[in-house]
Order: structure tokens, then sequence, then C-alpha cells
């Protein structure tokens, strides 16, 4: 069988299993399985196994994965979304549409502390979709606002698939954090004006004038002071040199867990179960990683990268061109899998070509920039169908909304996503602008 056919048949065995509604890891387990083992036979391939697993389970840099999955989890179950709504509310209410931008401020401002775009919709929904209902907002613009806001928690730092770049690619998080922060609120911001712009166009879908809920209060204040003492001590930690990323997310996990105690939301059953879905997502993406690592060894045996990115190379096209059709692959590929699992599967593919293309930038600027180019872009997988994970949920906590009229209220902050991605495509400067002050 030749490369190309094994290739072939390695990315068709995925697929099909995934059609078939087998989880991602086995998917990609299964079909790099198939290709190592028509490669390399079974005792390099028993030897492969036996080997992978520890030495990729035992990095240190790893662990910093699931302390800031227990964050979002302490967050999430301690009562701060309510304190952000209710802060936001006031802030927002003066403005047409203000609770839907309410909804998106709150968003952005949870997910500095949660890093899980599917934890920060389902959160900020629980708070913000009864007002929304309440104040007359209609079924489509008030799951779409909520499905898109929650894309926030992985567009602002700390962020799950950011830190999964990161191993991969073998860069600073610190620096790959400060890079996310101007996109990520330029994200928020957009967010907002499309909002805007949406119930002007669309009147019927907002009321005319939202109710302003009262004024800013020293118990609003208080209520939101927890976000901003954990994200300064966290990020301030880290960019101070105190901690490293990772201890910085178990100061971060502890800080919420005393935030939690301290608005007295979190009881036992609580606090176990942070834990147990800590224990559950982790696990979940670890054992992506395996089948991930299985995959791309069984890639790269075929020799099908290294050819392409040769290839590539000597074609002489323009490095944006290049990164452009890879971002659109990213859209096309986030309609059929999440974001982890396409990160974990093309980085290690991509990643090689893009630092070989010659952008006038220090390879670590390159690799900085590219990193957020593909966070920007896997968000579209979030909110587009047929997997649009974001909707999904939000819509499934909206009872009686057809999912049809979720995926339209998410069309004006997908064309916010689009020009955004495009502004930082051609502008590298404002994702490295924070960059420089990081050492």
């Amino acid at each position: 069988m030749t490369p190309l056919a094994l290739t072939a048949l390695i990315f068709f065995l995925m697929l099909g299993l995934m059609a078939l509604r087998a989880p991602i890891a086995v998917s990609m387990f299964v079909a790099g399985s198939a290709g190592y083992l028509l490669q390399a036979g079974w005792g390099p391939y028993s030897s492969f196994l036996n080997t992978q697993a520890f030495a990729r389970f035992a990095s240190y840099d790893l662990s910093v994965i699931p302390l800031f999955i227990l964050m979002g989890h302490f967050a999430s179950q301690g009562g701060i979304s309510k304190a952000l709504f209710e802060f936001a509310s006031v802030v927002m209410g003066r403005f047409r549409g203000g609770l839907a931008m309410a909804a998106v401020l709150a968003s952005g401002a949870f997910g500095a502390i949660c890093g899980s775009s599917i934890a920060t919709a389902a959160t900020i929904t629980t708070v913000a979709l009864p007002e929304m209902r309440r104040h007359g907002y209609s079924p489509r613009l008030a799951t779409g606002t909520l499905a898109a806001g929650g894309t926030l928690g992985i567009l602002i730092p700390p962020s799950v698939p950011l830190l999964i770049y990161a191993i991969l690619a073998e860069q600073n998080i610190a620096k790959l954090f400060a890079a996310a922060m101007v996109p990520g609120i330029i994200a928020m911001v957009g967010y907002m004006i499309a909002i805007a712009i949406y119930v002007r166009l669309f009147p019927g879908h907002a009321p005319e004038r939202d109710v302003i809920p009262g004024r800013i209060t020293g118990r609003l204040v208080l209520g939101v002071l927890p976000i901003g003492v954990i994200f300064a001590i966290v990020f301030g930690g880290i960019y101070g040199g105190l901690f490293s990323p990772t201890e910085g997310a178990a100061v971060g996990a502890a800080s919420t867990l005393v935030a939690a105690l301290a608005k007295r939301e979190l009881d036992w059953a609580k606090f176990k179960h942070c834990f147990y879905q800590t224990a559950q997502a982790s696990a979940m993406i670890f054992l992506i990683f395996i089948g991930a690592d299985l995959m791309n060894s069984a890639l790269a045996l075929t020799q099908i990268p290294a050819q392409l990115a040769t290839l590539v190379k000597a074609m002489g096209l323009s490095p944006l061109l290049v990164v452009t059709a890879i971002l659109l692959l990213y859209g096309a590929l986030g309609c059929i899998m999440d974001e982890l699992s396409i990160l974990l599967l093309t980085i290690p593919i991509f990643f090689p070509m893009i630092i070989g293309l010659d952008f006038g930038m220090p390879r670590e600027s390159v690799a900085i920039w590219f990193g957020i180019m593909v966070l920007m872009t896997v968000g579209f997988g979030l909110l587009s169908p047929p997997v649009g994970l974001n909707v999904y949920v939000v819509n499934g906590m909206a009872g009686n909304v057809p999912i049809g009229e979720s995926y339209r209220g998410v069309l004006p902050f997908l064309a916010s996503d689009a020009l955004r991605t495009l502004v930082l495509l051609l502008f590298p400067s404002i994702s490295l602008w924070l960059v420089k002050y990081v050492g």
C-alpha cells in the first residue's frame, strides 16, 4: 500500500468511527493503531504503547490542565457567575440590548478564571437566560448570545486549548496568555457591537429599552471583587516572576476555592462534584492525547506530513496564503470535531510547516501568532453546525427552543468572528503587542 493510500485509510477510518458516534479518543486510537500496525508490525507498536503513555503523562507541564479546569469548576459552583451578571446588567442595562451585552461581559469576566467554553456558556446561561426571557428577548437572540459568549471562556486566558497548543508547540505559556489578552478583549467588544447592530436591524428580538436594574452599589462591587483579585494574583504572579504557570494554576484553584467558600454556596456535594468533573474532563483530554499521539506517529511513518511541508515550501506560496488555507481547514474540521481533538491531531503536522516559512518575524513570534490564530479559528466549531457544542448546551438548557433558532441566533457572532480573525491575520502585531512586555 502506498503512503498516500495509507494516509487516506487512517483518516477515513477515524472519520468513519466518528460517524458511528465512537468517542474521539477511541476513533484516533483505532485509526492510529491500524496505520502503525500496517507499517511497523506488532513489535514496534507494542513498544510504542509501552513507553508513550508514561512519556506523555510524566510531563510536569501537563498538570496545569487539570488545575485550571478545577479552578473553573470552583468558580462555576461557587456562585460567582450570579454576582458577575448582576454587576454587568447594571453597567450595560442602559443600552438597547443591554442585558444581552451584559451576558457577553459576564461571560468574558467569568472566562478570565474559567478556561472552558462549555462551562462558561452553561454557567452564565443559568443566571442570564431567565432574566433575558423576563425582559422580552427572543429565544433566538438570547440563546445565540449565550452560546457565543461562552466561547470567551477559551479566548480570554486561561484557556485550555491554548495550554494544549503551548505543550504541543513547546512554547511559553505565559507569553501565549499575554498574546491572547488583546484578541480576547476584541472578541468581547465585537460581540457587544454585533448585538447593538442586530437589535437595531431586527427590533422585535429585544425590548426597545431595557429597564435599568439599579445603580452600582458596594454590594455589587464586593460581589465581583473576587474575580479581579484572583485574576491579579494568578496572572500578576506569573508575569511578575513569583511562580510558574503551573504554580499559578494551583494558586488560582486555591484562591477560587477560598472565594467560593466565602460566598457560602459551595457545600460538600458541590465540592466533590468539582473534583469529579475535573477528573472526568482531564481523563478525556489525556485519552485524546494518547489517541492523537498514536495517530500522528502512524502518519509520521508514512512520511506524508514531511513531504507535504517540503512541497508547500517548494511551491513558493505566500506564507499568508498558507496560513489562510490552514485556518479554512480548521473551520471545516470544527464542523465535525471538537477543538481539543483538532489541535492534538493537526498541530504536529502543521506547526513545523508554519515555522519553516518566512513571515519576516522571529520564529517565536510566528509560533505565538499562529497559536492565537488557531485559537480564534477553532472557536468557530463551538458555534457551527452540525457540532456546535456551545449551541447544543445552551439550547438544551433553554428547553423548548428549536435548535434552528439557536443556530440562526449565532450568525451575527460568527460574522464578528470572521472579521476579527481577518484583522488578526493581516496585523500580527495586535496579538504580539503585550508579548514584548513578558520576560
